[in-house]
This record gives structure tokens, sequence and C-alpha cells, in this order.
């Protein structure tokens, strides 16, 4: 079942759970993204699994180490592995983004784990991620991987970017135009997220 994300049905609590975790913030990379992240699952936006996909005990480190002194304590529940057959797959994307991670923050790490979580969405990444909107996005993946956010020339979509990097490095070239340009589906993987 496709998960149908607004912006939230909730934007003053949004704003209030954001607020509390930037007050404290650590003053880190990636502070402000999480942040989002963490206060859009808190009022139940976005596609990602308890813990953003972390598990129990990646969260709660990330918690302390970007949101230290919040007395924000969501609950947690069991931790969800991927399903068996899209395992493989989450574990893929998390290889591409780490061999393109920036290395200027342990936080990238956990940022590829959580962006590889949300690509098992249905909805754009952006959405599936709790952000706000593509822009977010954009500057997650020009911050944490920025030479793989840099081979996306042409403004791709970032779910069809990433699974179309992953089909390349297999060598695999599924699209059925010799160019995007000319492309019947040019819209759905260019055109705009909203």
């Amino acid at each position: 079942m496709k998960h149908v994300t607004t912006l939230t049905r909730e934007p003053e609590r949004l704003a209030g759970l954001y607020s509390h975790l930037m007050l404290h913030a650590a003053g880190l990379p990636n502070d402000a993204l999480f942040a989002k992240m963490i206060a859009s699952q808190m009022v139940g936006d976005g596609a990602l699994p308890p813990g953003l996909g972390l598990g129990a005990e990646g969260y709660a480190r990330l918690l302390v180490r970007h949101f230290p002194g919040s007395d924000l304590t969501p609950l947690l529940e069991a931790d969800v592995p991927p399903a068996a057959e899209r395992r493989d797959e989450r574990q893929d994307l998390v290889l591409l983004m780490c061999e393109h991670r920036a290395g200027q923050d342990p936080s990238e790490l956990w940022m590829a784990e959580i962006v590889a979580a949300a690509c098992m969405g249905g909805d754009h990444l952006w959405q599936d991620l709790g952000l706000w909107n593509r822009a977010d996005l954009t500057r997650l993946m020009r911050e944490n991987f920025p030479a793989l956010a840099a081979k996306n020339v042409h403004d791709m979509k970032w779910k069809k970017f990433l699974y179309k990097q992953l089909c390349q490095q297999e060598g695999m070239y599924v699209c059925r135009s010799p160019s995007c340009e000319v492309c019947v589906d040019y819209q759905d993987c260019f055109g705009p997220e909203d």
C-alpha cells in the first residue's frame, strides 16, 4: 500500500518538535536534517520504519550524539528487519552511498542507512524520509554523498537516480530509449516532485 505523505496534518506540533530538537542540537553536520526526520516521524509523516531504520541501538546513539539533553524519547517499536526479498537491495543502496560519502562526519553512515530504508517507501524519497521539501533531500545528498550527487547533472529524481546508479554498476540498462531526453517516461524521472 502506498503511503501518501503530506507536509503534515499537524504543522504546529511538527514545528514544536523540530524546534525542541534544534534547541538541543550538538552543532554537528546533519542535525537539522535528522531533526526534521524525527519530528516528521513523531507526527506520523514519512515512511521510515521505527528509529529511522537504524534499529533501537543505532537510533539511541544518534539521539545522544546529535540531540544531547533532549527529553524527547520517541517510542520505538521492536526492530523490524527489512523484508528478506529487499534486504540485498537495501544493502546495495547503503554500499553505493558509503562509497561516495564525504568523509566529514560519522553521521554520513547513519544517513546512508536511513536513505536506503526510505527507498523502500512508495512516495518521492524526500517524502518517505519525512523531509519537508525536495531541497532538503538535495542538501542531504550534496553534503553527505557529494561525489554521487555530482553525477545527478540533469536533476533526476533522487530515488530513480540511486536505482539507476545501481543498475549501471551491474551493467544493466533497462531504459527503453537511447537517451533520457527522448524517452516517453521523461517526466516520470525528471519532472517536479509535488
